[in-house]
């Protein structure tokens, strides 16, 4: 796999900021590249009915989906860990809904530690449409 994705990284690394994250205190932000090259971003956001927030990658997907764009090339997330941090279940199941096994996902910490990976690696055996077929 090829060296991080700076400018994803980077996106992320910007909207981290404006999460809100008061019960947890802990900020995370993503970024998607879609089929077209923009970059969409997204960052969690907690409420006090805890744990019912939104995830900076469900974030992403949304403000793709949003602007008209059904597939992501791309992915990068970055909270401040001592590790790089997955997405949880649900946005691995949401990551690979818009995006193929191949897609590069780029897991980052604030301190500048990066891991890499790919949605299928997240998500081996994902559920899709093909499990929906009653041909």
């Amino acid at each position: 796999m090829s060296n991080p994705d700076a400018e994803l990284i980077a996106a992320a690394r910007m909207v981290r900021e404006n999460a809100h994250a008061p019960y947890s205190r802990f900020k995370v932000g993503a970024a998607v590249r879609a089929a077209s090259g923009k970059v969409y971003v997204g960052c969690n956001v907690e409420n006090v009915a805890y744990p019912e927030g939104t995830c900076a990658e469900a974030g992403a997907v949304a403000a793709m989906i949003a602007a008209g764009e059904k597939r992501l090339t791309a992915v990068a997330v970055i909270a401040d860990s001592p590790t790089a941090v997955p997405p949880c279940g649900g946005c691995r199941q949401k990551l690979a809904e818009f995006g193929a096994g191949a897609v590069p996902v780029t897991l980052a910490t604030t301190d500048g530690l990066t891991t890499l990976t790919t949605i299928a690696d997240l998500l081996p055996g994902s559920f899709t449409l093909a499990h929906m077929d009653r041909a």
